[in-house]
């Protein structure tokens, strides 16, 4: 308000109500470093001219009444999975158990054709129960007000917003009739899914069938709620999850680091992956990710024998300038390696060493995942029992990474989402 018209309201105030009258409290709205689709920032009231009249107050209002008004509700990803690769399939009926990182009153699902045409039949959303089973009444899906949808290969289509309920970590059954070409991991991301052949989506009881555990034509959950830190982590297999022969993105440091913060870090890990296929896949599989507010980076650990450190460099400058637009970047440095699978193994732990030097002089946000996998002695491996290969976090090794994640995350203020109880 203009110093001249506050002084004459307060004054017609007094002057009317004969009472002390002090200016109400400045709003507060949270709003996020270089985040584009936040709420915008309002002022706490519509100023206008006094009327020539003069003007009508209301009764002076207690002080909870002049707190601030909470925000809009926000579609913000509370699930995702990159999805690189392709399986076809028959008319067949999926159900996934899928983990969810926030809490609301509605959801939004991405589903995502693979390497050819996919034709999905029908859609719902319930709690998920035992052995494949719902533990709520299936809610349908649609899209663009149709049950289903018909695409080419590797499109992403996104569902009409869905009322339905969830809470921080509730886990979903996510069933779809579908036939085609869908996209899908190349770990087993998601135990606990199962596939039948023939339409069940709306089945209540246990879906029968055969065990699946990989993420497969779901993308992405959106869930709307009020607007908070919403992270996704952007990484290799390291990321994504691989440990061994019992992968589940519930045990990867994302969503380790996701229960313990109280905030969604949804996972855009994918196995294999350097600098060129994270740039070259970055606007299908992050970019088009809504309400995103940080991004956490650990990549190059695949990239360490086939490029010099300043094409390392280069990349990863690339990579963070394209992220900006959406997100913070919080860029880890690379965990020890104790092996090369592919290129001289001097070379790599030579070029690791720089890569990380440069990291933690180069960002303002740093985790350094590095310094506490690390045996204190020799820098080039893990300490006892956190790897499973040289090269792979072990269980161990994601939650010792999860927790550094948290308490860098925490000093630097991130609070859970508002009314979640961060889980230990």
């Amino acid at each position: 308000m203009p110093g001249t018209l506050r002084t004459r309201v307060l004054v017609y105030t007094w002057a009317l109500l004969a009472v002390g009258c002090g200016p109400a409290p400045e709003q507060w709205e949270e709003s996020f470093h270089e985040q584009p689709t936040a709420v915008p920032t309002r002022s706490a009231h519509e100023e206008a001219p006094l009327p020539a009249g003069g003007l009508e107050v209301a009764p002076v209002r207690g002080r909870d009444e002049e707190r601030p008004r909470p925000l809009a509700p926000l579609f913000q990803p509370g699930f995702h999975q990159s999805l690189r690769w392709s399986h076809s399939t028959g008319a067949v009926t999926f159900r996934l158990r899928v983990p969810v990182g926030r809490a609301g009153q509605r959801v939004r699902l991405a589903f995502r054709s693979g390497d050819g045409e996919l034709v999905l039949r029908k859609a719902t959303v319930a709690k998920a129960g035992p052995d494949g089973s719902l533990a709520s009444t299936p809610v349908t899906v649609t899209f663009s007000g149709a049950s289903g949808f018909s695409v080419g290969k590797r499109v992403r289509v996104v569902s009409d917003p869905v009322p339905f309920a969830v809470g921080f970590r509730d886990e979903l059954a996510v069933s779809f009739e579908v036939q085609g070409a869908l996209a899908v991991s190349a770990i087993m991301a998601l135990p606990g899914g199962y596939v039948r052949s023939g339409a069940y989506a709306s089945v209540q009881g246990p879906l029968g069938g055969t065990p699946w555990e990989k993420a497969v034509g779901l993308m992405t959950v959106d869930v709307e709620g009020p607007p908070s830190r919403a992270f996704v982590a952007v990484g290799d297999s390291i990321t994504e999850g691989y440990i061994s022969d019992h992968d589940d993105t519930r045990r990867a440091w994302p969503s380790l680091a996701e229960a313990q913060l109280g905030v969604p870090i949804v996972n855009a890990g994918v196995s294999g992956q350097g600098f060129y296929d994270a740039l070259m896949n970055l606007d299908q599989e992050v970019l088009q990710l809504q309400g995103v507010t940080d991004c956490i980076v650990l990549l190059g650990t695949n990239d360490l024998s086939s490029l010099g450190t300043s094409a390392l460099q280069g990349r990863m400058n690339t990579l963070i300038s394209r992220l900006r637009p959406l997100c913070r970047p919080w860029v880890s440095t690379l965990l020890p390696k104790e092996k090369a699978n592919h290129g001289d193994y001097n070379v790599v732990k030579t070029q690791r060493l720089e890569m990380n030097a440069w990291i933690r002089a180069t960002f303002p946000h740093v985790i350094d995942l590095e310094a506490v996998t690390r045996q204190p002695d020799n820098v080039h491996l893990f300490l006892d029992g956190l790897e499973v290969d040289g090269i792979h976090p072990s269980d161990e090794g994601h939650r010792v990474m999860a927790a550094e994640v948290v308490r860098v995350l925490r000093e630097a203020g991130i609070q859970p989402e508002e009314g979640v109880q961060p889980q230990p």
